[in-house]
């Protein structure tokens, strides 16, 4: 079986206007059986997103129409393909009570479901940790320094998967090593082996998945996937289910890097 379960589409607030059926089609083209759409969903109701556009998760106009559309493409390529209705989840500190009210209601609907961090909390203030070098450079600046911002990013993806989300709660981590998109940037050399290890045996624990998500081989800041090539023999070794993920925003991206984690002889 050959899965992509991690493609964002055009109701992302900062993606394409490519539609539904495109990426359908190209799927099945490069002879996927499975896909998931896990658009981003809709943030805490009471958080700011601190982005300049604030255009990190669909509205809930967005979300129905969204949702509605994904029922639609499934039916129209049911014979073709199986189609997965998704959503990657944000876990925000100190959200948790909004973030599972929101699954409670939204979960039913749902057959996949990534949670991912992308906004820290450093002091008072949230960061949306990957928008941009300068954030990136900014926060680490307040945390203390780069090291420290390292070590707050997988405090909180450990929190993510500890946390009592609910039933609904998703069972997939999200690009579990995103800090490091911009670690040839940043001109420090972490070693974070401990940290990353740590955290695989927490997801190991609560029986739950990694996304093994190629965007960041197209990252000029990272140059590798999350988490990089060389702990997934550790994941596997705890019996962590790893789920490629192309992370796609837009169809050209779409199963992009596949072929870096396997191969025609690699079990899928």
């Amino acid at each position: 079986m050959k899965r992509d379960a991690h493609i964002h589409s055009p109701y992302c607030p900062h993606g394409t206007k490519d539609a539904l059926s495109a990426y359908v089609e190209k799927a099945i083209i490069s002879g996927f059986t499975d896909i998931s759409f896990t658009e981003h969903a809709p943030l805490p109701p009471s958080f700011e997103d601190t982005t300049p556009d604030q255009d990190s998760g669909m509205d809930l106009p967005t979300l129905a129409a969204y949702l509605d559309a994904v029922e639609r493409v499934k039916e129209s390529y049911k014979q073709d393909i199986t189609i997965r209705t998704g959503l990657e989840v944000d876990y925000v500190e100190g959200y948790e009570e909004e973030t599972r009210a929101f699954l409670d209601e939204i979960g039913p609907r749902l057959d996949d479901a990534i949670l991912s961090v992308h906004f820290l909390k450093i002091g008072d203030r949230y960061f949306c940790i990957d928008f941009s070098e300068e954030v990136f450079m900014e926060a680490a600046r307040l945390a203390g320094s780069t090291k420290k911002l390292y070590d707050r990013y997988y405090d909180a993806v450990e929190a993510s998967v500890t946390a009592d989300l609910g039933v609904y709660k998703p069972m997939r981590i999200g690009h579990p090593t995103l800090i490091h998109k911009f670690q040839l940037h940043h001109g420090d050399k972490i070693d974070d082996h401990i940290r990353i290890e740590r955290l695989f045996r927490t997801i190991a624990k609560q029986g739950y998945e990694i996304d093994m998500n190629g965007a960041g081989f197209s990252k000029a800041g990272c140059l590798e996937s999350y988490p990089p090539a060389a702990y997934l023999p550790y994941a596997k070794s705890l019996g962590i289910p790893l789920v490629f993920g192309s992370d796609a925003h837009n169809v050209q991206g779409l199963h992009k890097h596949y072929e870096k984690f396997y191969n025609e002889s690699t079990p899928k």
